[in-house]
């Protein structure tokens, strides 16, 4: 997608040809313009589609009224969310966690209660992760039933014991690297609700569609990934794989 906005905009190339990847400075324009580049090219538009609609289903999820300025498409693309997620109360949004044991961390869309049919059509009930899709969900499901496994096993982080202004690179850099005692930190963290390690719960609104439907994910499929992603990131950095050939080394039996 790059070349695609390399192409139309050939003066991004003028400039591409009179910087170094060598150099420092050079290359961070040389990473401005690829991301320009991709701008022109539309690679991003989905991206801001998707923020966007996330943005909508909160006030969905709240019970406000959607933003004046809201187009037509926008309204379909809530009201079928809203009608596919009637089945559940909503108890948390967007939530920061921590999986200590993975050494990750991440942002999980809902904390949803529901008690009805579960995947084998056997009534199921308790807080379930869920997570609004406004792509196509075709081919990713491991991936996404490892993201939420990850979240399942999470606990809350409370950024807002440590504020820092992410603006100010001085500050956030220091922020960083400050010393917390342990019980501060501590302090940071809490358990998420009963929440089930079993199945989680995609919802699925391609953007502009007016469609959304309810999928089920296997956590435990996806737990077992994400702790197998971690045994092979701590290979990767096993030493000694491979040496370099000797020569002149006596043969056994050879005299």
């Amino acid at each position: 997608m790059t070349l695609v906005g390399a192409a139309k905009r050939p003066a991004l190339l003028d400039v591409v040809r009179q910087l170094d990847p060598e150099d420092a400075s050079d290359k961070r324009r040389l990473n401005a313009l690829a991301d320009q580049a991709m701008d022109i090219s539309g690679a991003n538009a989905k991206r801001e589609k998707g923020t966007h609609l996330h943005t909508l289903s909160e006030y969905a999820d709240r019970g406000d009224p959607l933003p004046f300025s809201t187009t037509v498409n926008d309204q379909l693309d809530m009201a079928a969310y809203m009608g596919a997620t009637v089945v559940f109360d909503v108890k948390a949004v967007e939530k920061f966690v921590v999986v200590p044991e993975l050494g990750t961390g991440g942002t999980f869309d809902r904390l949803l209660e529901y008690s009805g049919p579960g995947p084998d059509g056997e009534p199921v009930e308790g807080h379930f992760i869920g997570d609004l899709k406004t792509g196509s969900i075709e081919y990713g499901a491991l991936k996404m039933a490892t993201q939420l496994a990850v979240y399942a096993h999470g606990e809350l982080y409370d950024f807002s014991r440590f504020p820092v202004d992410t603006t100010n690179k001085k500050a956030f850099a220091a922020w960083k690297k400050r010393l917390v005692p342990a019980d501060e930190a501590a302090a940071a963290y809490n358990p998420l609700p009963q929440v089930s390690r079993k199945w989680g719960v995609i919802i699925s609104l391609p953007a502009g569609s007016a469609e959304c439907t309810l999928h089920w994910v296997d956590l435990e499929i996806g737990w077992a990934a994400a702790r197998l992603a971690r045994e092979i990131r701590a290979m990767r950095r096993v030493k000694g794989a491979m040496r370099p050939w000797v020569t002149g080394v006596t043969k056994p039996g050879d005299a």
